[in-house]
């Protein structure tokens, strides 16, 4: 069972706040109760300077100046409760007795009188035990509502601290499998945010890896089992007899292919992993023609480039040299040996276009992939792609995007 955390904050504030009420209260009650002896003791210790005083020039005790304390030449003299609870050596005491009487006794020795003994009741001066006997009521109605004003403003304090927390934890329960993380908080500037950005992009993250790996696990199954077959019935007739010339090339297609499509599989499991950057698409397209076999041979009229001299776009070199790869390996492929061509750049777009010999099939190395990891390819570059097929040509336009 979970426990709620705005549940243990105003605990926690509640708790804190009672604890420092009783502490105030407490330490109000202990300053009342010393300033009410210290202000005993200096009313005795004035009454004892007196006494000396009067010793001094008159050698006998004086009446007190106040009704409330008395003065006595011997401990004999003494109240009985006063006489029970001191010892003969203390110099001071505080009495309670049973009937009401609070004493306070101070014993000084006098030159001239020995040791005299200076006892005041004041019971009649104990204001803050009336005061708390009379107003206590009142005192404890304002403590409890003061009380009661802090838990309501802890309790206000902890659910505003605590709401944004809650929401991105109801947010985060609702989250599914394949859908999009959009906390609310995301765009707090304090540690809330932070939070509800990383929890966000982590969420996203996971959920595109999972999405790649689906779709690397259905490409697999898709772009390998063909060739895969194809390769399988080739050996499979080899067991019995040779292969002839245009069964040994189509097993080295089939490889081919396999081998392409796990490169374009890969790339595309990659891709958010590969950052973008501006480069020369014309650098790429070269480097590509520079890989077939035989290009350099290849005569103006089989292969037509119109380019520019530079060719800024943005997107992944990697990425793109993958797509240009699979698009004229593709033009090869399906054109066959003697297919004518063209590279062009147009109103912002690539164009490849090739032509198609339909009485002759293609044994050349291509590579024969379905357009839906090509058009996955360009998009994990923010890119588009279109095929246009056609009865004796074929012709495929990216639409990169343009350096920024």
């Amino acid at each position: 069972m979970t426990k709620s955390i705005r549940r243990s904050l105003f605990a926690a504030l509640a708790g804190f706040t009672i604890l420092i009420c009783l502490c105030y209260t407490g330490l109000a009650v202990v300053i009342a109760y010393v300033t009410e002896d210290m202000l005993v003791e200096r009313l005795l210790e004035r009454e004892a300077q007196a006494v000396e005083r009067h010793l001094g020039r008159h050698g006998s005790l004086p009446r007190p100046s106040s009704d409330l304390i008395a003065i006595h030449a011997s401990r004999a003299s003494l109240p009985a409760a006063v006489q029970a609870a001191t010892a003969p050596s203390s110099l001071r005491a505080e009495v309670f007795t049973d009937t009401g009487q609070h004493y306070h006794l101070m014993v000084r020795d006098m030159p001239g009188a020995g040791r005299v003994y200076l006892l005041a009741d004041v019971a009649p001066m104990l204001v803050v035990s009336k005061v708390v006997q009379d107003v206590g009521g009142v005192l404890i109605f304002f403590a409890l509502l003061l009380v009661a004003l802090a838990l309501l403003l802890a309790w206000l304090l902890a659910r505003r601290l605590v709401l944004p927390l809650q929401r991105l934890a109801v947010e985060a329960r609702a989250l599914h499998p394949g859908g999009v993380a959009a906390f609310s908080a995301r765009h707090r500037p304090d540690e809330i945010g932070e939070l509800a950005e990383r929890l966000e992009s982590s969420f996203n993250a996971l959920q595109a890896a999972l999405r790649r790996e689906h779709d690397f696990t259905r490409d697999v199954g898709h772009e390998l089992r063909t060739p895969l077959t194809v390769m399988r019935n080739t050996l499979a007739l080899a067991e019995a007899r040779s292969l002839r010339p245009d069964e040994l090339t189509q097993l080295r297609t089939g490889l081919d292919e396999i081998g392409a499509s796990i490169d374009v599989l890969f790339a595309l499991a990659r891709a958010e992993h590969v950052g973008h950057e501006v480069f020369d698409l014309r650098a790429s397209i070269e480097t590509c023609m520079l890989r077939l076999p035989g290009a350099a041979e290849w005569s103006e009229e089989r292969l037509a480039l119109r380019l520019p001299e530079r060719l800024p776009v943005e997107g992944n070199r990697h990425l793109a040299g993958v797509l240009l790869n699979n698009c004229i390996g593709n033009a090869l492929f399906h054109g066959g040996p003697t297919t004518r061509l063209s590279i062009a750049w147009e109103h912002g777009r690539l164009s490849l276009a090739n032509t198609v010999d339909t009485g002759q099939h293609g044994q050349v190395q291509g590579f024969a992939h379905g357009q839906n990891l090509l058009r996955r390819v360009a998009r994990a570059m923010g890119w588009d792609i279109a095929f246009h097929p056609g009865p004796d040509s074929y012709r495929v336009e990216i639409l990169p995007l343009p350096a920024s």
